[in-house]
């Protein structure tokens, strides 16, 4: 079992930690910290550079994931932010990631949860330093599952949502106009 957590610890940390950097530092073909800011403020988030940091610095929490520290607290930056990631872009597109949708994103959230419930295993820095006993048990996992549901939505629900531009630019075109109707009193009367 150890040589199976550490194996998800590290390929998961490694995933979240090369994401977040893209986000902060324009690596591995990223879009950096402005580029992030901008596709923030376009979603609704405010302001758009800060929430950038925020989502970059929860996910190069990987690192720590890799490394087995701080484990549990690790899982939750990086479950918020695949929370607010699901609400912000992928629900819309339904399950299938090759729709855009969560797919990817729900396999993420599972596999932190899951690391934060077990703990991080034998061939850890929380191991090493006596920390795993007290920062792993399904409490922990439970915890990370359903604070990053809150802490996820809570941020998504704080978006500035633009109205969608109005019929604007669609070309006016103009109805036939009816000509009133003369309505003549009946013979029959």
């Amino acid at each position: 079992m150890a040589y199976g957590i550490l194996l998800l610890r590290v390929v998961v940390g490694i995933v979240f930690f090369g994401h977040g950097t893209q986000k902060l530092f324009g690596w591995f073909g990223g879009p950096g910290r402005q580029g992030t800011a901008g596709f923030f403020g376009a979603l609704g988030f405010r302001p758009p550079l800060a929430m950038a940091l925020v989502a970059g610095a929860s996910e190069t929490a990987g690192a720590l994931l890799a490394l087995g520290l701080l484990t549990p607290f690790a899982a939750l930056a990086m479950a918020s932010v695949m929370v607010v990631a699901v609400a912000s872009v992928h629900w819309k597109n339904g399950f299938w990631a090759t729709n855009g949708g969560y797919e990817f994103n729900l396999v993420l959230w599972a596999a932190v949860g899951a690391i934060a419930a077990t703990g991080p295993g034998r061939f850890s820095l929380d191991r090493a330093l006596g920390l795993d006993d007290n920062l792993s048990g399904l409490w922990w996992g439970l915890g990370v599952l359903v604070v990053s549901v809150l802490g996820g939505l809570l941020v998504y629900a704080t978006r500035e949502v633009q109205p969608e531009p109005e019929a604007a630019d669609q070309p006016v075109t103009r109805e036939r106009e009816e000509e009133p109707v003369t309505v003549r009193p009946s013979a029959r009367a």
